[in-house]
């Protein structure tokens, strides 16, 4: 899946393509994703500027105004989905659902699994329940050490699941916890109310540092996930544990370990991880 990284390298190719431009039309092939979608959404669509392209966790925000009614386009890319630019008169293929033409492209969403949502949001409505229910920015100011020592004081369960329910963060996604922790070497499996202020203090940072490394890299192009220019992301080729079990440890002598954790696979390095 998707997480901040590549969406927000995803925001960061659509904004300067698609920002300040009007949706000429929309085309729609198939209403079924996680959301149906409208059977009145190219109506919508049709005459509307895009006046910014905003992220929150994993959600792409298109901001517009100027037609029937001004509001947002809330697009989740799902398990395996993805935006790209296609020219006008490129057939369409098996998975590609919804178009947005615009005067010199057309942006294309794909999604082959249909766990994506491509969602108008009308202007002055209460924010809709997927991003109501969101945790802080990882990337905010508001995001610190100390934030995160107090939230985590009744929570007893292990770390790193914690860091990857959006509830409380948003966004940082299993290669992306794994990577920060190793970083500020703290196990995986350590009780989050059992880390210290001073630990949490290094852990922020280094989760901070582990998302922006991963979006210069372009993201992690793991499975099949692309840019909206169609490229791929090579974070994963720089990770110090995610998927190298049984590989040596590149800080240390040890081993690098997997388990599993909340259904999910854990790498980590037990004589760098305390």
């Amino acid at each position: 899946m998707p997480e901040l990284p590549e969406v927000e390298v995803c925001r960061r190719g659509l904004q300067p393509e698609v920002e300040g431009q009007r949706i000429l039309s929309a085309v729609v092939r198939s209403p079924r994703l996680r959301l149906p979608l409208s059977a009145t959404l190219g109506e919508t669509l049709a005459g509307q500027q895009v006046v910014a392209v905003r992220r929150r966790g994993k959600y792409l925000l298109l901001h517009c105004h100027g037609g029937i009614e001004d509001g947002c386009l809330i697009i989740h890319l799902g398990m395996s989905g993805n935006l790209r630019f296609v020219p006008h008169g490129t057939a369409p293929e098996k998975h590609d659902h919804v178009d947005l033409v615009f005067a010199g492209q057309i942006l294309r969403f794909a999604d082959p699994r249909r766990f994506g949502v491509v969602h108008w949001q009308a202007a002055g409505e209460a924010p809709h329940a997927l991003l109501a229910v969101l945790g802080i920015e990882p990337l905010a100011d508001e995001f610190t050490g100390d934030w995160l020592f107090e939230a985590t004081r009744r929570r007893a369960g292990p770390i790193k699941p914690l860091l990857m329910d959006s509830h409380l963060v948003v966004g940082i996604g299993n290669i992306y916890a794994a990577e920060s922790l190793f970083r500020a070497g703290i196990s995986p499996l350590r009780a989050a109310k059992r880390i210290s202020r001073e630990r949490y203090g290094r852990l922020v940072p280094a989760i901070r540092q582990t998302l922006a490394d991963a979006i210069a890299a372009g993201g992690s192009s793991i499975r099949d996930y692309v840019h909206s220019d169609g490229g791929a992301g090579c974070f994963q080729v720089e990770c110090a544990v995610y998927d190298r079990a049984g590989e040596p440890c590149r800080r240390c002598a040890g081993v690098v370990r997997q388990v599993r954790q909340g259904g999910r696979s854990t790498f980590y390095c037990p004589a760098c991880q305390h």
